[in-house]
């Protein structure tokens, strides 16, 4: 069950799904008020979700006909449900002017409230608090109830599951709720009733799963993610205030945001292709040329954006991890394509030299230990190998010798990428590859690897002393969560175990 969850995960984007849960939730909410649950009009609520997506399409339209970009409809539908979901369902016609103005402003903000095009705030949080100060009307946050906590749940597992934001969430929800609850101990509460209240009638999970981790506002790794999530669930706590000034949710993400955004990486840059390479027979390598140079580690990922007429369900959105090292003054990217590709990669392919694709938002903590002396073991399946060629090369252009063994598994011979890289920094730096291959029929009569699965038998052959040793695991997710299996059943620690951010193949 759970594999059939992480294969359909893998074959999703990461604002699809979270489209789909908003659906997911309102669609809950619609039955609910049929059942008499929830204690709202149902024609209210549908009138307030069409009202809310028809005036965040139209505006969105015509702020990105204005500033000349790509319209992306899916974050349209995606700030108009979440303005749904914590809106109150409208109640009288006057009530229009407050669901109006606060779709209105949460797609302006994404390009007026901007820094180079790479919007400051959650747009929703934003519209929100602006629409209080100055209609003096405010969200209801009316999805954290008790009849939708289960739906919450359920569908909010699965966001953070996908995004890999579980440090964020938990460290969030673990100050929130444990300062809100010493808080009303000591005002004088019960236990029990202030725990329900904080579970069950607080907007607590939706509000981590959803705005918390919205990708453009949060910082890039795992340590300014916690430190992140500890801000914004002090601040959440409905007890914090400054004198008669309670802080709403809305407020606290928003405070949270201006922290996120001077800690993070200002990244967002318009990339020419200047080659397309093909590397494998379904694999190709993207290589593009840039107005001014930027620095990133080896190893992190960016999120790359390429507007194209009619994009499937998918998006037009991807996260890939840059093949190229820092040193280069190209970016590289490695993408596979299968049969059933997504209408973003059908695009990719057709790109000509010349043609633009945006990336922004880097990020990532897969990157090599700061210690030199820090014995490690890479393992790649497929295109994982992406960011192990950025280290690798970036190994190479620094002359930096490390203890460092790569285990390298593929189909076919004829899928191995980046061959000549590694087989350079054996000869000239002592990193060691193994290449195996898993389908060994007509293997060349020149092959000199293995064959077959990377096996913990197979690593402990190859290296020995692998407990004193930090793995490194990039591929497809079943994958990782295999090796993850694998290490765990060698007495290999968590804390010695990296995994690449592998948000799908499509």
């Amino acid at each position: 069950m759970l594999k059939s969850i992480d294969n359909w995960l893998n074959r999703i984007t990461m604002y699809r799904l979270v489209l789909y849960y908003l659906i997911f939730l309102l669609t809950a909410a619609v039955g609910l008020s049929v059942l008499g649950i929830l204690k709202y009009d149902v024609f209210a609520l549908l009138f307030s979700i069409a009202f809310l997506i028809a005036v965040g399409w139209v505006v969105n339209w015509l702020f990105a006909r204005v500033f000349g970009v790509a319209a992306n409809v899916e974050s349209v539908y995606i700030s108009a449900l979440i303005l749904a979901l914590i809106i109150t369902p409208i109640q009288s016609f006057n009530d229009l002017w407050f669901l109006g103005w606060s779709a209105v402003l949460a797609m302006a903000s994404k390009y007026i409230i901007a820094i180079n095009r790479k919007h400051i705030f959650n747009p929703v949080a934003f519209a929100i608090a602006l629409t209080y100060f100055v209609l003096n009307q405010s969200a209801s946050w009316w999805v954290g109830n008790a009849p939708m906590l289960p739906f919450v749940l359920l569908g909010g597992i699965l966001v953070v599951r996908k995004i890999g934001r579980s440090d964020l969430v938990f460290s969030f929800l673990i100050t929130s709720g444990v300062i809100s609850l010493l808080a009303s101990l000591f005002g004088g509460g019960d236990l029990v009733g202030e725990l329900q209240k904080i579970v069950l009638y607080s907007p607590m999970f939706f509000f981590a799963f959803i705005i918390l981790t919205e990708p453009l506002t949060t910082p890039p790794t795992k340590k300014t993610r916690i430190i992140y999530g500890l801000l914004v669930g002090f601040l959440f706590t409905p007890q914090i205030h400054f004198g008669t000034f309670y802080i709403t949710p809305e407020l606290a993400i928003l405070i949270g945001n201006v922290v996120s955004y001077f800690i993070s990486p200002k990244t967002r840059v318009v990339l020419k292709l200047k080659e397309k390479i093909k590397t494998a027979p379904d694999s190709y390598d993207f290589i593009f040329s840039h107005s001014r140079n930027f620095a990133f580690a080896p190893g992190q990922y960016m999120e790359w954006t390429l507007g194209h007429d009619h994009p499937d369900t998918r998006g037009n959105r991807r996260f890939f991890t840059l093949a190229s090292a820092p040193t280069e003054k190209t970016l590289r990217l490695g993408v596979k394509f299968y049969q059933e590709s997504s209408s973003f990669k059908k695009a990719m392919l057709k790109m000509s030299n010349g043609d633009e694709i945006v990336a922004s938002q880097l990020a990532g903590d897969f990157v090599l230990p700061k210690d030199p002396r820090q014995k490690c073991v890479l393992i790649a399946g497929g295109v994982g190998i992406t960011p192990f060629r950025s280290m690798i090369k970036y190994l190479l252009d620094t002359r930096q010798r490390r203890p460092i063994t790569l285990l390298y598994a593929n189909k076919s011979v004829d899928d191995i990428l980046y061959k000549d890289i590694f087989d350079r920094a054996e000869h000239e730096l002592g990193i060691r590859t193994i290449y195996t291959v898993t389908e060994a029929d007509n293997l060349p009569a020149s092959w000199t690897g293995q064959t077959g699965r990377i096996t913990p038998k197979m690593i402990k052959t190859l290296v020995p002393d692998y407990r004193r040793c930090i793995f490194y695991i990039s591929g497809p997710k079943g994958m990782v969560d295999s090796f993850k299996e694998s290490l765990g059943s060698m007495r290999i620690r968590n804390s010695q175990i990296k995994t690449d951010f592998f948000s799908g193949l499509a």
